[in-house]
């Protein structure tokens, strides 16, 4: 038992020190010389654990990807209409890929894969089209097209918010804000005060 914990905390070392330096530089500038220095494992114990830096790059994928159902199922399964759903799952998405590098380098790696992109995409239209056939959004409101803006700019937060002093969360925020003011119906916005960018609008 003690030789599997060792082995279990060598192998968790190695994923967060390759999780760190992809999210410093890169996975293309990232040597397995800087991995095996940041873990402060040898090269033997490396191979142990991975056939090659590619192999942890698809570890972290497969772990992104295993957190992104588990909140999936968590808040389609709390009864929620689909937009305060919508507004529920990016907040936590956003905050996740904030504070924890591990997730946040898998999904990097993961979102160079275009089916990645558009099933996450897929998704949020999903919950869009299902708040406008529930009376939830204006009724000139595109659910596609404001999927569109939504994602595209969640991207952008994600893109700028390293070199900002202002928290992606706080720019969401922000965004849904705007964005909410916009595609929402006043009573939703009324009826949400629980949701902190909801600001009723004037009827």
């Amino acid at each position: 038992m003690p030789q599997q914990r060792r082995a279990q905390v060598t192998r968790r070392a190695i994923v967060i020190a390759a999780a760190e330096e992809f999210d410093r530089v890169g996975f293309d500038a990232t040597p397995l010389s800087a991995i095996l220095r940041r873990s402060g494992v040898t090269k033997g114990a490396f191979y142990f654990h991975f056939p090659s830096k590619d192999a942890v790059a698809a570890a972290l994928v497969r772990f992104q990807a295993q957190v992104w159902a588990k909140i999936w199922q968590r808040w389609t399964s709390r009864g929620l209409d689909p937009l305060s759903t919508a507004v529920e799952l990016v907040d936590e998405v956003v905050r996740i890929l904030e504070h924890d590098v591990v997730v946040r380098a898998g999904a990097r790696l993961a979102m160079r894969d275009q089916d990645t992109v558009a099933r996450w995409e897929q998704l949020l239209t999903g919950l869009l089209r299902s708040s406008a056939e529930n009376g939830l959004l204006r009724p000139e409101v595109d659910p596609v097209a404001a999927t569109r803006v939504l994602y595209a700019t969640l991207v952008g937060v994600r893109v700028l918010s390293a070199s900002r002093a202002i928290g992606a969360a706080q720019q969401t925020g922000e965004i849904w804000r705007l964005i909410l003011g916009g595609i929402a119906t006043a009573d939703w916005l009324r009826n949400n005060p629980s949701v902190p960018a909801a600001a009723p609008r004037p009827s």
